[in-house]
């Protein structure tokens, strides 16, 4: 009898893991979807360090999601559109390269928040077929459910002139659907929530002007959503028995890292390891998205940024270990890890 939870993938030790965002933590839904390859990360170089092919992933490596796993004792947690994947006690990944809170945000290229919500909730049915509605409902409440989403929402704006009103009424718009979200898992046993806020997308190689400064346009609508989500889950926590959440402030985080790169073993943190022009900042990594010339660097450990929007394993890797177990300073009310203990 030892082994019959093992049938459903999940041996009832573990607490599983269910992921929801863009691309910093897509493992590889958009390879299954008729996407654009500015969406997409299945060619080479990606993924030349770690998995040695390219899995989807926008970096050379793992991304978040991948050391949370590790560091919850489960195994990498797969993406929901891969064939053959039925194995749900362990938690899924919905998350999609390009995604935001927000349908409109490049609508038919990529698996919108709505969208991983439906699939969440037939993953839920699937699992109460599977293990009766009771198992099932305790599964889905011990789980955390981890986010990174909103940054493509306001990525868009970049080329349009907001006035002030327009992004408080924006920001509202991308937390208002990001608060249903969150309620409708809720209301399916999901209790265990982490967050990671947006990070400094101005200091992105991408977004470095010719002299090296970080573009500034987009910091105050940032810096607003920021400070909405962190309200938004303070109330939630006040509105909804059992709610537990962590709120990560990879704002800061990133920052320190494009800033101060020896401080976390690394060496380069404005320019990108792959890509071409100034500081690698623009998307040409692997030659397919329009440009095919593009330069590698020799070693993807010691920069920050992989290509010209997402970071690096190794940056990964030290994002991931504050998100696990990184004190109130960073990392709020409680760590991730707290949250695989509840």
């Amino acid at each position: 009898t030892g082994c019959l939870g093992r049938e459903h993938g999940h041996d009832g030790k573990h607490v599983p893991l269910f992921v929801f965002g863009d691309s910093l933590f897509d493992v590889g839904n958009n390879n299954y979807i008729n996407s654009i390859p500015d969406f997409q990360a299945n060619f080479w170089p990606y993924g030349e360090t770690f998995f040695k092919y390219p899995t989807g992933r926008f970096c050379d490596g793992r991304l978040i999601p991948d050391f949370i796993a590790e560091y919850a004792e489960l195994p990498f947690i797969p993406p929901y559109l891969q064939p053959g994947n039925h194995q749900f006690g362990y938690g899924v990944n919905f998350a999609s390269a390009g995604a935001g809170a927000l349908d409109e945000t490049f609508p038919g290229l990529v698996i919108s928040l709505n969208t991983q919500l439906t699939y969440f909730k037939d993953v839920g049915k699937q699992l109460m077929h599977k293990l009766g509605a009771e198992e099932a409902l305790q599964l889905l409440s011990k789980a955390v459910y981890l986010f990174s989403i909103g940054g493509n929402d306001y990525g868009r704006l970049i080329s349009v002139n907001f006035s002030s009103s327009h992004k408080h009424e924006f920001v509202n718009m991308v937390i208002g659907n990001l608060t249903v979200v969150i309620k409708e898992i809720y209301k399916q046993g999901g209790r265990n929530f982490g967050f990671l806020n947006l990070g400094a997308a101005g200091c992105l190689p991408a977004s470095r002007n010719a002299s090296g400064h970080c573009r500034e346009e987009l910091t105050p609508v940032l810096k607003l959503h920021n400070e909405a989500l962190c309200n938004i889950l303070h109330k939630l926590e006040r509105q909804l028995k059992g709610f537990t959440y962590s709120y990560f402030d990879f704002y800061t985080m990133s920052l320190d890292l494009t800033d101060n790169p020896s401080k976390y073993g690394l060496k380069e943190g404005k320019s990108a390891c792959c890509g071409s022009g100034p500081y690698r900042g623009i998307n040409s990594c692997g030659g397919k998205r329009g440009i095919s010339e593009y330069k590698l660097c020799a070693n993807a450990s010691e920069y920050v940024f992989f290509d010209s929007n997402h970071p690096t394993e190794a940056a990964n890797y030290q994002v991931a270990k504050l998100i696990w177990s990184g004190n109130r300073t960073i990392s709020w009310p409680y760590n991730l890890k707290k949250l695989f203990k509840a």
